[in-house]
């Protein structure tokens, strides 16, 4: 298992591309691989001959530890060691295994990687009907769609009945009772949702959480977003509102920098640059890219930045060393319409900052004439900070710095 960045220590097999026997050339991917933080892409060390496999698809497996073994000593045509020892009594034990073969996917039959249930799911595919291609019977993404190009139909669905009340038997756990007829399943995590699990519960168990919430009215960003929305779309920059409020965040956190800070035992660690993560989320979970040095970008860098780093999150295309040295992150629920949330903290960071949806509200404006009633887009920005570090005034004071600068945006 290849090191794939510095804060990565282990790797889940994913999906054999190759099997032995098969040739592979230099750099050509034989593996996919899912980690706690991005899905990589393993290249073979050398050209030569797949000679065993190690790892099977589903093991988690430590970096630098074995996971396959290439013959470089091979040439491509060449049949395979085992294929020049055995001859053609591989072929004749072919239909001899062909049973135990059977009996052994069976047996495999509850492991599915998270690309084959993704695929499974997408088509409404029952994957104990789908006839496995891989090592030992394993179920492969491929076989999947061969299932569904051959026209297989759904299976119906079984209908349980209600088991019989014996109260002569202890009660079983209520989380454990399954709801009669629910017609429910039981799945693996994948890597990245334990992952994403053990950092939470982690957080919650580490850090003294507390929220603070501000409401921002955004009407001089939504009118500076309309005057550089399009010149910034002509260069290839989708301008949000999460850039807006990733900018006022940078130039407070300069202001206040015990929130650009980490708690390591005793000591608070105080970083020099900002580097902002951005929580993005996926199908599979959630990943935090980060932008390195972002108190250096402007408005339109961030956005760039955010665009893109979203971009590649989505496609899978994350680096390792991208989701790595976080000091502060902004996740936006907003965009999915959520008013009002308290975000847990990315460890070992002390703060969290959640944007909000953006809905018009009726709301007191203050005049030369006196006040008025004015609709107005809202937003409502909490903020999550470790008490440890900070009390509630810094995180109050940094939330006014952030809602001054927002509502205070420079329109030409």
């Amino acid at each position: 298992m290849p090191k794939m960045g510095i804060s990565v220590s282990e790797g889940t097999i994913v999906e054999w591309r190759k099997q032995p026997g098969d040739w592979v050339e230099a750099d050509e991917t034989i593996a996919d691989v899912t980690t706690d933080k991005v899905d990589v892409e393993i290249p073979s060390p050398s050209s030569g001959r797949l000679a065993r496999i190690v790892a099977a698809a589903g093991d988690t497996v430590d970096v630098g530890t074995a996971i396959a073994e290439i013959d470089a000593g091979a040439r491509a045509g060449e049949a395979h060691p085992e294929e020049r020892a055995n001859g053609s009594a591989a072929e004749a034990a072919g239909s001899a295994a062909a049973e135990p073969a059977s009996a052994e996917q069976a047996d495999r039959s509850g492991f599915y990687s998270p690309v084959v249930r993704r695929v499974a799911d997408k088509h409404d595919v029952d994957l104990s009907q789908v006839e496995g291609t891989g090592i030992g019977g394993r179920v492969r993404k491929r076989d999947v769609l061969a299932h569904v190009e051959n026209g297989h139909p759904k299976p119906a669905p079984v209908l349980h009945s209600e088991s019989p009340y014996r109260p002569d038997e202890p009660a079983a756990e209520p989380v454990a009772e399954p709801v009669a007829g629910d017609g429910g399943r039981r799945e693996p995590m994948t890597a990245m949702r334990r992952a994403i699990a053990r950092h939470m519960v982690a957080s919650r168990q580490t850090a003294a959480h507390c929220t603070t919430v501000v409401e921002v009215d955004m009407s001089r960003v939504a009118a500076r977003r309309r005057q550089l929305k399009a010149p910034l779309a002509e260069r290839g920059v989708g301008l949000t509102y999460l850039a807006f409020v990733a900018r006022a965040t940078v130039e407070a956190l300069e202001e206040f920098p015990i929130l650009n800070a980490s708690v390591e035992g005793e000591e608070i660690v105080y970083h020099d640059d900002v580097n902002l993560g951005i929580a993005v989320a996926l199908e599979s979970g959630l990943i935090v890219p980060v932008i390195p040095r972002a108190q250096r970008l402007s408005l339109e860098g961030l956005a760039a930045s955010i665009g893109e780093l979203a971009e590649r999150a989505r496609a899978g295309k994350l680096d390792p060393d991208d989701v790595h040295g976080g000091t502060f992150t902004i996740t936006n629920p907003g965009q999915f319409g959520a008013v009002l949330a308290t975000p847990i903290i990315n460890q070992p960071q002390v703060a969290i900052l959640d944007l909000e949806a953006i809905v018009k509200r009726a709301v007191v404006v203050e005049g030369p004439e006196g006040d008025s009633i004015a609709i107005r887009p809202m937003a409502y920005l909490p903020l999550s900070f470790d008490h440890r570090a900070l009390d509630g005034a810094d995180a109050a004071r940094f939330m006014a710095r952030v809602k001054t600068r927002l509502e205070g945006w420079e329109v030409l």
